[in-house]
């Protein structure tokens, strides 16, 4: 059962290829690169037997096995076979610094893996995805790389199991990231006597599908057999149909395995006293496998079947697996690692170009560029441009009403968003600003008088400094001006919200073009701050006045009525009166037709004798005993009447409370026309124009005068040329690792050259 080398290679080249392939797999862990060495990655959920599996492959216990969460960071081993190596031989790789790693006994790397269990187990996150890199050498190892990953939870729905469902995401989340990874082969554990109940393949085949690179594992051979009643169901077992097992597993059929309980130890509770007990064990379990599973049959299992029972066969399989994909991949690494060479020489060179303009002269040439960069972004973005994506950055009207406010008017009703066109649209820059715009129209455009009460009415005739009778006039200019005032007052707050929440998104999606274009000064990350800064501040204060130059006009327009801002002339203001004109009954039941003029309108008490009656107004049924038709009725008896209806009578007739709430709509209509114009135009010309015409000369004179006073703390030239320098020697690290390891490719790659044409 021990492993040997392989045949097509000397030992000496083969452990050439491992210990490539183990640098390979470190160097993308630390530093993320594009690709990775082949390794096999061990999933399934937490009772199936991960551990003790991969335990049971590497031929010594180091693991802490048992119930519950005890994975709580992916463990990968680096395990080499070395026949000379009688007790195992454990390299626990420094988290700070990969390049280094430190011999550990077993005991000690136990206490690590627990420690960080117990740390992890502290922690909001309680898991992570940095894996305990382990460095194994014995002569029961096999030459590979396995990665065992956290096991997956399935709790069960409701409130309690609140904090188990939130583990279980946590540990989804990872294990999916890592078998995204193409290079890794899926080893999925399955502990179940029914194929078609298998839980772990159904996560697996997420993220691969076909099980094009997955190996499907038993898991607990020992104690499916006994539950076998007839042999048909041993048969089906070990030679699942197509149809339940789904895709072109590795292998073409599942594989079996047992591992013995206990542990290995010198306590009153180990059951083994040494590895080699162990390693013995598990060959043991595997003969007594094949043995009840022949008693199950009824027949001897064939050659197929034996090479699928048992940890030895899965270990050679996947030694023979994993060496094959590591000679493959030795030609296509080399143009990879060739790639990377590249890419880290080109970023180094970049630094060093970056290092050479930590000057001020230099760093007040890019900051003005940056500047000048930053403004085309944003003219860009209002005149209108699709390079950056709206899915990303666009706002629908029902994102845009959440992230900066809605309409909303005394009624505390918003407009149905589907009324606004484009409201679905994923807009931003200038169509959203005017989409903006055309809804503030919409909805002031469609606001009505709110309703008059007769109380308020009676309440807003109040009694003149001069004389107490009713000023009508008056009562509806009040009445007005206060609804106009409330109405209005809150829509203009609610449109400078809305226009500068536009403005202020325009600042991420000029960095995304800036980042695009290859404009963005990284590493300045202060001066950014400081334009980003800069900026804001000019959007709120410039909204703050354009709304406060609104705010005065709301004012002017309902503190004094302008007659001619509502009615054009006299004669339209009489007709408009006249719409409302109608029968009064009097209480002798009279009609009597008098004349009205403005002056009587407005409640005046000099009475003129030359007045002459006038017909164009009517205002019927004042108070008048005198049949309309009799000769002997005067001009003054009809204008005393007139008084003592309009003037002097306080109780509220339907004809003077139409005529004060037709008034009332009248001014309040003409208020709200006056009031929209005048919004839109204000914060075109002084919200959204000062961004095109005054922005760049106020953010150059900030930027001047902040390089003229603290030139260090802008771009923060101290902490900049550290940080530079930090990266410098990170990438010379980088540079040095992958030229050694394309070196060692090379001669792997010379060496299989050189095998084959022997």
């Amino acid at each position: 059962m021990d492993s040997e080398p392989m045949p097509e290679m000397e030992w000496d080249d083969q452990s050439k290829l491992y210990e490539a392939y183990n640098e390979l797999h470190a160097l993308a862990q630390e530093f993320e690169t594009p690709f990775d060495a082949p390794a096999v990655l061990v999933v399934g959920h937490q009772t199936d037997g991960k551990s003790a599996l991969v335990e049971a492959l590497m031929g010594f216990q180091f693991n802490h096995v048992g119930g519950g969460t005890k994975t709580r960071r992916p463990i990968t081993l680096h395990m080499k076979y070395d026949p000379d190596r009688e007790t195992p031989l454990c390299r626990l790789v420094s988290d700070s610094d990969p390049t280094f790693a430190q011999e550990k006994s077993l005991r000690e790397v136990q206490a690590y893996i627990e420690a960080e269990n117990m740390r992890l187990e502290s922690e909001p996150c309680q898991f992570s995805a940095k894996e305990i890199i382990i460095r194994v050498e014995y002569k029961y190892c096999p030459n590979l790389t396995i990665i065992d990953t956290p096991g997956l939870v399935a709790p069960a729905p409701g409130r309690k199991t609140r904090e188990l469902q939130a583990q279980a995401r946590a540990v989804d989340s990872l294990v999916r990231t890592k078998m995204q990874h193409k290079e890794f082969i899926i080893l999925c554990l399955e502990d179940c006597s029914d194929w078609s109940n298998a839980t772990t393949r159904r996560v697996v085949m997420q993220i691969d599908p076909e099980l094009s690179r997955t190996v499907i594992v038993s898991t607990k051979l020992d104690t499916k057999i006994p539950q076998f009643a007839r042999s048909s169901d041993v048969e089906v077992f070990l030679s699942p149909p197509t149809s339940t097992l789904d895709g072109f597993i590795l292998g073409d059929s599942p594989f079996f395995t047992s591992v013995p309980s206990g542990r290995v130890g010198s306590g009153a509770d180990s059951v083994y006293r040494s590895n080699d007990e162990f390693k013995q064990a598990i060959s043991l379990r595997e003969m007594e496998d094949v043995t009840l599973l022949e008693e199950k049959l009824g027949r001897s299992l064939s050659k197929k079947e034996r090479s699928r029972i048992g940890v030895s066969k899965l270990r050679l399989f996947l030694e023979e697996l994993l060496q094959k994909r590591y000679m493959d991949s030795v030609p296509l690494i080399i143009p990879l690692l060739e790639k990377e060479y590249r890419g880290t020489s080109r970023r180094m060179n970049e630094i060093n170009q970056e290092l050479s303009t930590v000057d001020e002269i230099k760093l007040k040439e890019k900051g003005r560029a940056y500047h000048d960069m930053f403004l085309t972004k944003l003219s860009l973005l209002l005149k209108g441009t699709v390079v950056a994506p709206p899915d990303k950055f666009g706002e629908t009207l029902q994102d845009e009403r959440t992230n900066g406010g809605a309409f909303i008017g005394l009624d505390g009703l918003q407009i149905p968003h589907k009324l606004i066109p484009n409201a679905g649209m994923r807009l931003y820059g200038g169509a959203q600003y005017h989409r903006a715009m055309a809804e503030f129209r919409f909805v002031v455009g469609g606001t009505k008088c709110p309703p008059i009460t007769r109380e308020e009415i009676v309440n807003a005739c109040g009694v003149e400094d001069i004389h107490d009778g009713t000023n009508y006039s008056r009562t509806a200019c009040v009445i007005a001006v206060a609804k106009a005032r409330d109405t209005f007052e809150p829509f203009l707050c609610q449109l400078g919200s809305r226009l500068l929440h536009i403005l202020k998104r325009l600042l991420p999606i000029s960095v995304y073009l800036l980042k695009k274009d290859g404009e963005y000064l990284s590493g300045h990350e202060m001066f950014i701050k400081r334009v980003a800064s800069a900026y804001n501040n000019f959007a709120e204060s410039t909204e703050r006045a354009c709304r406060e130059k609104c705010m005065e006009d709301l004012v002017s327009t309902t503190r004094y009525v302008t007659w001619s801002l509502h009615n054009k002339n006299r004669a339209g203001l009489r007709q408009f009166l006249d719409s409302f004109g109608g029968t009064e009954q009097s209480a002798v039941g009279t009609t009597v037709t008098v004349s009205l003029s403005q002056d009587s309108l407005n409640g005046s008490g000099n009475e003129k004798q030359d007045m002459k009656p006038r017909t164009d107004v009517k205002l019927s049924h004042l108070a008048s005993g005198v049949d309309s038709t009799s000769s002997g009725q005067t001009t003054e008896t009809r204008l005393a009447d007139l008084l003592d209806s309009t003037l002097w009578n306080r109780r509220l007739a339907p004809s003077s409370e139409r005529i004060v709430y037709a008034l009332v709509q009248q001014i309040f209509n003409g208020i709200r026309e006056y009031f929209l114009a005048s919004a839109e135009l204000k914060f075109n010309c002084f919200l959204l124009m000062p961004v095109v015409d005054k922005l760049p000369a106020l953010l150059r004179e900030d930027l001047e005068s902040a390089f003229e006073d603290d030139l260090d703390n802008v771009f923060d030239i101290s902490n900049l040329r550290h940080s530079l320098g930090q990266k410098k020697r990170e990438t010379e690290i980088e540079l040095k690792r992958i030229k050694r390891l394309k070196e060692k490719f090379r001669s792997i790659h010379k060496q299989l050259c050189l095998h084959q044409v022997g």
